[in-house]
């Protein structure tokens, strides 16, 4: 198996930190990988190292990143849960991001600005019953939920407009439909009742697994997609 580096990035008290392949990790290592990692959470990843994926968008946030994985990784270094050194380390990075926002939602207009600057481009090849929108991730990330990655739509995110499908910029396109068809495979078990995620039923881990088997069987999947769209009423 083939390391997944892309470069260095540099060294932060100690660490080496690396831009990587998240494509590769995804289909290869862990679906759950997604814009950066350390040791306590991924224990694929060496205990010196941390790990960002290698950016596609516009918005620059190693900083934020790296910040966060400091706190995480010396928490649960002391023992502490992924659970309680995320929300540790998630409080930290959201006042970083508030300091750096480049849109104050205040004005009455704020939010209309904001989305019009978060929409990128309406893939509308997808678009016919529901809309498709490439999205800025970061801005998504800096004003509305630190926690959006990869992809969403609006019967997770109550942000998202109706009937829309929001997939982060950050991504390579190389991984756009696996995403997409998450999103749609997802969404329409959430239509049918499903919960998001339970012991009993989860629409995103059955739709986890949908999507790994296409990342190591991708033939099939613009026939799969379609049958998704063609299931949206």
């Amino acid at each position: 198996m083939k390391k997944p580096y892309i470069k260095k990035y540099g060294k932060v008290s100690g660490f080496n930190i690396w831009m990587v392949d998240g494509g590769y990790i995804r289909k290869n290592l862990n679906e759950e990988f997604n814009n950066f990692g350390q040791h306590y959470r991924f224990k694929f990843i060496p205990k010196n190292e941390f790990w960002i994926d290698q950016e596609h968008g516009l918005g620059r946030e190693e900083k934020y990143y790296i910040d966060h994985m400091l706190v995480e990784n010396r928490l649960m270094a002391l023992g502490k849960s992924y659970d309680k050194a995320f929300d540790r380390a998630e409080r930290i990075e959201r006042c970083e991001r508030r300091k750096s926002r480049s849109i104050k939602l205040k004005k009455k207009n704020s939010k209309d600005i904001l989305f019009k600057r978060i929409h990128k481009r309406l893939l509308k090849k997808y678009s016919k019953k529901i809309e498709v929108w490439i999205v800025n991730g970061k801005l998504v990330r800096d004003n509305l939920f630190i926690e959006f990655t990869e992809g969403g739509h609006d019967r997770v995110y109550h942000f998202i407009p109706k009937n829309e499908i929001w997939i982060d910029d950050d991504l390579n396109k190389r991984e756009l439909k696996f995403i997409l068809l998450h999103e749609l495979y997802e969404r329409n078990l959430m239509l049918k009742g499903w919960p998001y995620d339970s012991k009993k039923r989860s629409a995103h881990r059955i739709s986890s697994n949908l999507e790994y088997h296409y990342r190591h069987h991708p033939k099939g999947i613009d026939k799969r997609i379609k049958q998704e769209l063609n299931k949206i009423k």
